[in-house]
């Protein structure tokens, strides 16, 4: 499973957009199995919170699923 660091800064029920540090935007979907709640992505987007999101690519979705969205500390 790869990680990505950024910038959470759009938020639409289960999919949100992370800004890395390079300014590139990458669409996350929330997992199935991920641990958390859409809500609680929301706050993380007002916060424009830094995060890093352990994800995977499938082969048939635009898109990142995220399997773990963590605040850093």
């Amino acid at each position: 499973m790869r990680s990505i660091e950024g910038v959470v800064t759009i938020v639409q029920e289960s999919r949100f957009q992370l800004m890395d540090d390079d300014g590139v935007a990458h669409l996350c979907i929330l997992g199935p199995h991920t641990l958390g709640e859409p809500d609680q992505l929301e706050p993380l987007q007002r916060r424009q919170a830094r995060v890093t999101v352990r994800y995977t690519t499938p082969r048939n979705a635009i898109g990142l699923v995220a399997h773990s969205v963590s605040t850093e500390t």
